[in-house]
């Protein structure tokens, strides 16, 4: 294997803005949990057209072994992946960011808000999609999850008031995305950022028990022990029941 120029990230520098991605005309790189990786040693053309664009200087060239540049691979996996999903190679909408700081959960016993009050966004980060949230997020440390259906969160008309104060959420769609990534996605989660505790909040349609079914997997692989707790949804948005979460769903 030849010794050649190559782009060099550094990892404890990246933010997984994307902004180098998007400035790599042969797709060289990617966002890959939050951070920016190389996905072909033979993608890169060791030009460094995109170390002007990162914000934190994570990006140098260095030599070492590397496959040649191949051109041609190299811009079909680009216009390839374009077309198929212009947003999946690290759009920096997906960088995660901390909103502001948490807000206590509020108490069963405390006062509902006037309906007449502003309504008040209670969502404390970015992104809010289970499959985009980076694993590493600084906002999952010892968080409390929320595991909301995507349906359940048009449903709610007190979703901001009541289910999200003090939580991180994660959304996520039991029928339309594939259920084994998604657990794994959450049973790393719980496994490596102390997650407190969990709550799923699903819709009372048979296929929106698959998100607890989901919850219930992701917690045996994790081989973790927190207090898990459902909530379903009528599709008028008020609450069924409330119950703990089957750990053998």
């Amino acid at each position: 294997m030849p010794t050649r120029t190559i782009i060099h990230i550094d990892e404890a520098k990246c933010t997984g803005c994307g902004a180098c991605i998007v400035n790599c005309a042969e797709g060289a790189l990617a966002i890959v949990d939050g951070k920016a990786r190389i996905v072909r040693d033979s993608f890169c053309d060791g030009l460094g057209a995109c170390l002007g664009h990162c914000p934190e200087g994570a990006l140098t060239l260095i030599e070492r072994e590397a496959d040649p540049f191949d051109e041609e691979a190299a811009l079909a996996h680009a216009a390839k992946a374009k077309a198929a999903a212009p947003l999946a190679c690290g759009c920096p909408g997906s960088h995660a960011m901390t909103l502001r700081a948490p807000a206590a959960a509020p108490e069963a016993s405390a006062p509902a808000a006037s309906n007449t009050a502003p309504a008040a966004s209670a969502l404390g980060h970015w992104p809010v999609k289970l499959r985009l949230i980076p694993e590493s997020a600084p906002f999952l440390r010892g968080a409390s999850l929320l595991l909301l259906a995507d349906c359940a969160a048009a449903a709610s008309p007190v979703l901001h008031r009541q289910f999200l104060p003090g939580r991180v959420v994660a959304l996520a769609c039991p029928k339309f995305e594939e259920r084994g990534a998604n657990a794994e996605k959450l049973a790393r989660i719980l496994s490596g950022a102390g997650i407190r505790d969990l709550t799923v909040l699903e819709m009372e349609v048979p296929c929106c028990a698959g998100l607890s079914s989901l919850a219930a997997q992701a917690i045996g692989q994790a081989q973790c022990s927190i207090p898990a707790r459902r909530v379903i949804l009528a599709r008028d948005g008020n609450v069924l029941r409330e119950e703990p979460l089957a750990r053998g769903l």
